[in-house]
């Protein structure tokens, strides 16, 4: 198989360091760049398929809204979480069926409220007196399901102080919609994104079913259950992905027993799928080295990316981020000692500062660091901030991630994101069965 040289967005190899090595290996390359493991947000996709089957994954767009993840995510079933006329917008573009969309922002703008009776996406959220009153003026045909407040004190970002009714405000609320002939069809809850209290689901669940029934004393016909979002997508989290699913399975057996209740189950995940699937490469700009009033020997390094780009996520998403010195095959990179070190991003604000205190080999102009495990709420939220532009995506897949793209009835749609010649792109190379991969999506 022929690789397509590195001035493709695709890579057909065997490794992200390899993608990495080659890229920096080009003679004067100086700016950012994402390498995206395609494989890795297909065994994402699986491993939910696997382990909550019951529940649809509605993809939190907001998360990460790069292209080549949306055509693919697409491709794979699931469906769409957006809050806004331009996210509703770009999924339709996807040829996404607007049955396939929930417009899940409590508290909506008018004017995307009749966007979305326009083109046909009729579930949505609300919380709020105020909403239903806008709803019924705009989208009176609107498939609802109101948002409660739940216990989210085991997250890293809360989002109860500004979204969700209480429990003693739901029957108020159903009334309301009832008073006004709208169809109220279902429960969602959010227990904060980056979860780390698996109890948490449990709990709202539980909540969830009471409200559930209070729709259903009222004559509303109440048949979707959504659980939101706030699955871990990383590898440095106190509670797993596979743990929160186990403690999820069991209340939805015990609240919505299957077989008992025609309910549908659906899910908003963000950073589960794409969070570990990205890779940003940075270059070390500048140097300072500065010895503190004790002595100590202590290290700054410039890089070409900071908290107006990629890194907004250390202030917005409260993440940690973890550099690593990446040396070219070959390099010598004998680490003799490791100084107190400083990074900071490329713009003139001193509060562009990406992390302080952290150990690191001192490292020279030309230098390149790595970080891991950039793909939630990074790209999506960064800025071209005092002329920096934004990081470059390189796409990594092995011959069997290949295949299965391949195997993908939306691969051409796929494919335009790359630039791949005919013979990487021959149909006989990837004679794969996508049946046979595990990758039939729940629906």
């Amino acid at each position: 198989m022929k690789i397509p040289a590195m001035n493709s967005p695709l890579a057909v190899c065997s490794s992200i360091d390899e993608i990495v090595r080659d890229v920096i290996a080009t003679s004067g390359h100086e700016d950012p760049f994402y390498v995206v493991d395609i494989q890795d947000i297909i065994k994402k996709h699986k491993n939910w398929l696997l382990k909550m089957p019951r529940i649809k994954p509605y993809y939190a767009v907001k998360c990460n809204s790069c292209p080549l993840v949306l055509e693919l995510l697409t491709a794979l079933g699931l469906g769409f979480d957006c809050a806004s006329k331009g996210e509703i917008d770009t999924i339709l573009d996807l040829n996404v069926s607007p049955s396939n969309i929930i417009f899940a922002n409590p508290c909506k703008t008018m004017s995307f409220i009749k966007h979305a009776a326009n083109v046909g996406v009729d579930l949505m959220t609300f919380d709020n007196e105020q909403e239903l009153y806008k709803v019924a003026k705009f989208h009176p045909k609107a498939r609802l399901i109101i948002r409660i407040k739940v216990d989210d004190s085991h997250a890293v970002c809360r989002f109860s102080s500004k979204f969700g009714a209480d429990l003693d405000k739901a029957a108020g609320l159903l009334s309301v919609a009832k008073s006004l002939g709208l169809n109220v069809v279902g429960v969602s809850f959010h227990v904060g994104s980056g979860c780390e209290n698996a109890k948490s689901y449990a709990d709202a669940i539980a909540n969830a079913k009471y409200v559930f029934d209070l729709g259903t004393e009222m004559g509303f016909q109440m048949n979707i259950l959504d659980i939101g979002g706030g699955f871990p997508g990383t590898s440095t989290v106190e509670i797993t992905f596979d743990e929160i699913a186990k403690v999820v399975c069991e209340a939805l057996d015990h609240h919505f027993p299957e077989g008992e209740s025609d309910v549908t189950i659906i899910a908003e995940p963000g950073r589960y799928y794409v969070a570990s699937a990205f890779t940003l490469a940075t270059l070390v700009i500048a140097k300072r080295l500065v010895t503190t009033s004790d002595g100590q020997k202590t290290a700054m390094y410039y890089l070409n990316d900071g908290v107006y780009g990629s890194f907004n996520c250390t202030i917005f998403d409260h993440c940690e981020v973890y550099p690593s010195p990446f040396y070219i095959e070959n390099e010598e990179h004998n680490v003799t000692e490791t100084l107190n070190t400083t990074l900071w991003g490329p713009t003139c604000d001193s509060m562009d500062c990406i992390k302080k205190n952290v150990m690191l080999p001192e490292m020279e102009v030309g230098d390149w660091i790595v970080f891991k495990e950039m793909g939630a709420y990074t790209i999506a939220a960064a800025s071209t901030f005092n002329g920096f532009q934004l990081p470059s995506l390189k796409y990594f897949a092995d011959e069997y991630t290949m295949a299965t793209l391949r195997n993908l009835q939306s691969w051409h749609r796929i494919s335009k994101h790359f630039n791949i010649d005919e013979e990487t792109d021959a149909k006989d190379i990837f004679d794969v069965d996508i049946h046979h991969l595990g990758l039939i999506s729940v629906h």
